[in-house]
C-alpha cells in the first residue's frame, strides 16, 4: 500500500479553513486525481522540506495524515475575491491527467480543465500564490481526443501576465530526437527497423508517472531560492530527468541557468 493510500481513508471531517495554518512550506495540488497528479501527490508527501500539503477538493474527503489538507472549493466563479489574510500556499501545482478510477476517492480530487487554466491560475494569485508550476500529462498519446485539443491551446500567456514571481510550465516528456548512432551498421539498422515498424523504441515508451512527479517536485522544493521569472521545462528536459535515480543535480543546473549534462537515448534492445 502506498504513502497516498494510507493517507486518504473514508471519513467526514471538515476541511480546515485556508487561514487556520501558517504558510511556511506550504504546497498546493490541483489535480491530484489522476495517476501523474496522484504521483505528485504522494511526491509532495514524501518531501521532508514541506510543512503541509493542501489538495483542493469538490467534495469533503477524510485524512488519515497529518500534513495533508483537503481544501473544499465549489466554483471558482462564485468564490470570494479578496486575498485571505494569510496566503493559502507559498507554492501551487497544477496537474492536467485524465481521470482514474482506482477507488471513489480520486473523484473526490477537483480536476482541472484546459479552459479553466487562466482562472485557476488567476484565483491561486489572488490568494497569495506567488509560484506555480503547470504541469502536462506524461503520456499525452494517453489521453482523450478532447483534453488533447484543449491542452494545445492553453492560454499560457494569461497566466504569465497574472505576475507570479516563479512560473514553471513544466511540458509532456519526450526523448531526444534526430539522433544519430555513432556505427554505421547501427544506423542501418535503426533505419531497416524504422521503416518495417517492427520494433518500438525503448526511447518511445513513456515515462512513469513516478518518475515525472520526482522531477516536478524537485524543481518545487528549489524554485524559491532561484530567479523570478517564466519558465518552460522542455520535453527532453523531463525525460531526462526521468532517466535519473537522483534528478536534483539537473533540476539545479536547469534553474541556475548552466550547461547541462548531454541528453543521450538508451540502447535499443535487440
Amino acid at each position: 500500500m502506498t504513502l497516498l493510500n494510507h493517507a486518504l481513508r473514508a471519513g467526514r471531517t471538515t476541511p480546515p479553513s485556508s487561514a487556520s495554518l501558517a504558510t511556511t512550506g506550504t504546497a498546493l495540488l490541483a489535480g491530484g486525481g489522476g495517476a501523474l497528479g496522484s504521483a505528485v501527490l504522494e511526491a509532495l508527501l514524501g518531501a521532508r522540506h514541506r510543512g503541509h500539503v493542501r489538495v483542493l477538493v469538490t467534495r469533503v474527503l477524510g485524512t488519515a495524515m497529518a500534513g495533508l489538507e483537503p481544501m473544499l472549493i465549489d466554483d471558482l466563479a462564485s468564490a470570494p475575491a479578496s486575498v485571505d489574510a494569510l496566503p493559502i500556499a507559498d507554492t501551487a501545482l497544477i496537474v492536467f491527467d485524465r481521470g482514474r478510477h482506482a477507488n471513489g476517492r480520486e473523484l473526490a480530487f477537483l480536476k482541472p480543465m484546459p479552459e479553466a487554466l487562466a482562472a485557476l491560475a488567476s484565483w491561486l494569485h489572488a490568494r497569495g500564490v506567488r509560484r506555480l508550476i503547470v504541469v502536462m500529462p506524461h503520456a499525452p498519446s494517453q489521453l482523450p481526443e478532447a483534453l488533447k485539443l484543449g491542452l494545445a491551446t492553453l492560454d499560457e500567456q494569461a497566466v504569465a501576465a497574472l505576475g507570479f514571481e516563479h512560473l514553471v510550465f513544466v511540458r509532456s516528456a519526450q526523448p531526444p530526437t534526430n539522433e544519430r548512432a555513432a556505427q554505421w551498421l547501427q544506423r542501418l539498422a535503426d533505419g531497416v527497423l524504422a521503416q518495417m515498424r517492427i520494433m518500438i523504441a525503448a526511447t518511445q515508451q513513456p515515462v512513469r508517472a513516478a518518475k515525472v512527479a520526482q522531477f516536478v517536485v524537485e524543481v518545487a522544493a528549489r524554485l524559491g531560492a532561484s530567479s523570478p521569472g517564466t519558465r518552460v521545462a522542455p520535453p527532453e528536459l523531463v525525460w531526462q530527468a526521468a532517466q535519473m535515480a537522483d534528478p536534483a543535480p539537473l533540476v539545479q543546473a536547469w534553474l541556475d541557468a548552466r550547461e547541462l549534462p548531454a541528453l543521450r537515448a538508451p540502447k535499443r534492445r535487440w
